[in-house]
């Protein structure tokens, strides 16, 4: 029977989601706690592939194991023991059983990730935000670039180089960056956060992406040129990758 894992992680501690021969991963966490909790060695399947330091406030991963009497109390039995067992930065919200056919990666029909920047620095935002440092950036200009690259399905420009991937196509249906809520009416936005859905991403894509726009922001980049980017289907035409501390999963539609 398949079953359904929704959680959340700080990915500071860890080299990404994937397992890491060498370097603490989340799924290997997680893989850990529930063989141990199962008493049997259990594999999961996360519905992405979080970079280093990426953070995610929803993921999902699916396992297989025998069906059990009372489903509805050993779920929630399961995901007691978990997170008994999980450290502080990874949290169960729920286990629940699903479909044999259903897939934690492929059922998963889209993904939506954020990406917060603030201007000012500020101590409190450091550890999740990235501090940009230029003096101005025209973040109107920055979501007419955003509405071009939505025009667009092959990313490749935005990809790493040398992945598994069978192709680097993606539908992209939102990208936007907007103001974060300011504490007081007085204040204005001195963060900002770009909040990118589509169906699949690259490796990578996000990061690329929030870099290439933030040089449209500076005035170094047209509009024109983040056409010739995409066109070229070339890594090293885009912009520089943005730190991933700043990033996160934010939600999965099934």
């Amino acid at each position: 029977m398949r079953y359904f894992i929704t959680l959340s992680y700080d990915g500071t501690a860890y080299h990404g989601w994937q397992i890491q021969p060498n370097a603490p991963s989340v799924e290997e966490t997680i893989e850990k706690a529930l063989s141990t909790v199962l008493r049997r060695d259990v594999d999961i399947v996360g519905a992405g592939r979080t970079d280093t330091g990426v953070s995610a406030g929803m993921m999902v991963a699916h396992f297989d194991f025998e069906p059990v009497s009372d489903c509805q109390d050993w779920c929630s039995q399961l995901r007691y023991k978990l997170n008994r067992m999980l450290p502080r930065d990874i949290s169960v919200q729920k286990v629940e059983p699903v479909g044999d056919e259903m897939h934690a990666r492929f059922s998963a029909k889209s993904r939506t990730y954020r990406y917060f920047v603030h201007l000012q620095k500020d101590p409190f935002l450091r550890h999740y935000s990235w501090k940009i440092p230029y003096t101005e950036l025209d973040f109107d200009r920055m979501n007419e670039a955003a509405k071009v690259i939505m025009e667009y399905t092959d990313f490749t420009s935005f990809s790493k180089v040398n992945t598994d991937t069978k192709t680097n196509d993606c539908t992209i249906t939102r990208a936007e960056w907007r103001p974060v809520k300011p504490s007081s009416p007085t204040e204005g936005a001195c963060q900002w956060v770009f909040e990118i859905t589509a169906n699949r991403f690259l490796r990578n894509m996000v990061r690329a992406i929030v870099g290439t726009l933030l040089e449209v922001g500076r005035g170094r980049l047209t509009i024109d040129d983040v056409r010739r980017i995409i066109e070229k289907k070339d890594r090293c035409s885009a912009g520089e990758s943005v730190p991933g501390n700043a990033l996160f999963l934010v939600n999965i539609e099934y």
